[in-house]
């Protein structure tokens, strides 16, 4: 084992970045790809290989994959919004996944962990289970992106009889972070008093270093062509993370979010749609987010995962009560001196 190279994309990334990490702690040689070589900081004091990629570019693939083992497919397009949603999301993360397995199978690579997400599932039955199929809500090119991607993946698994586990994580929070991701921002939005309504949308906090876990003990011990749920048992209410952020920190005096309407979450959103087609920036609410999410209990079964993978996730509470003290304390000094 000692020569093999382990590969992980995306590693300038939260998930990516906290891969590196542990493989290195197990002395595992690593070789972390990145879209800009410039992106050093990241990486700093830690022993590995960081070379130049991208998944939308085949050739700097092929470049970077030679002489590797094992590949974590951790890269990818994740953004809710984008101006061509269907051209910058959804075409990039099919796009990317066909050139990392075309690009694996010109190397000989032997196993990929590929990190899909617990937008692949179906919610009409709860708690949601692997078993139970893909989402079949098409209203939004971010989801429809992971659940096409994730069937992609599989099937080219099979195409090249290469070793494939799928790894499904959900909002992963908490340390080492060099950008904000989607959920470590909603944190941090948390913490600045930033969230003035509930959206009667519920989250599934998982901590970053229990999914990279996952993700090692999926390369390890997973079966081929499973799919693993990285995520918590239970669901947190927006209204009970503010809560929990306010106990943390009484002195920040956070008003606990009010429930609203749904009519009235509508009109909210739909102005603020209309605000992101003049400014290009992502809208904080989105209709077709709404029609998805909007009273749904983000539960999950990972009994499959505990078994096969032996995955123990910290609780959702204390994931959040570390994610906030990390942004509180540590991130705010590292990137804003």
């Amino acid at each position: 084992m000692s020569n093999d190279i382990s590969l992980v994309t995306g590693a300038n990334g939260h998930l990516g970045n906290n891969l590196v990490r542990l493989l290195l702690s197990k002395n595992i040689k690593v070789r972390a790809t990145v879209r800009n070589i410039n992106n050093k900081a990241p990486f700093e004091g830690l022993d590995c290989d960081v070379v130049q990629a991208d998944i939308t570019d085949k050739a700097s693939l092929k470049k970077a994959f030679k002489g590797v083992t094992n590949i974590y497919a951790v890269a990818a397009n994740f953004n809710m919004w984008a101006k061509k949603p269907k051209a910058e999301i959804y075409d990039t993360n099919m796009q990317g996944t066909q050139n990392v397995f075309d690009a694996a199978k010109a190397c000989g690579i032997k196993n990929i962990v590929y990190v899909s997400s617990v937008a692949a599932l179906d919610f009409t039955k709860l708690p949601a289970h692997v078993d139970h199929g893909y989402n079949q809500d098409r209203r939004n090119w971010y989801f429809n992106s992971k659940n096409d991607s994730d069937k992609l993946a599989l099937k080219l698994s099979e195409q090249y009889n290469i070793r494939t586990v799928l790894i499904l994580p959900s909002a992963m929070i908490g340390s080492e972070a060099y950008k904000l991701s989607y959920s470590n921002k909603l944190v941090y939005q948390i913490l600045k008093g930033e969230i003035p309504i509930d959206t009667n949308i519920t989250l599934n906090w998982i901590d970053v270093k229990d999914v990279a876990f996952g993700a090692y003990q999926a390369m390890l011990k997973g079966k081929n062509r499973a799919r693993y749920i990285l995520a918590n048992t239970q669901h947190t209410t927006l209204q009970d993370s503010v809560k929990i952020a306010s106990e943390l920190y009484p002195e920040l005096k956070l008003k606990i979010p009010k429930k609203v309407p749904k009519w009235l979450l509508y009109a909210i959103a739909s102005i603020m749609e209309f605000g992101s087609k003049i400014t290009g920036k992502a809208p904080l609410l989105q209709r077709h987010y709404l029609d998805m999410f909007y009273g749904l209990k983000q539960d999950y079964d990972i009994s499959k995962s505990r078994q096969d993978l032996g995955f123990n996730p910290k609780s959702s509470k204390q994931a959040l009560i570390e994610a906030l003290q990390y942004l509180k304390h540590d991130w705010k000094q590292k990137n804003h001196n």
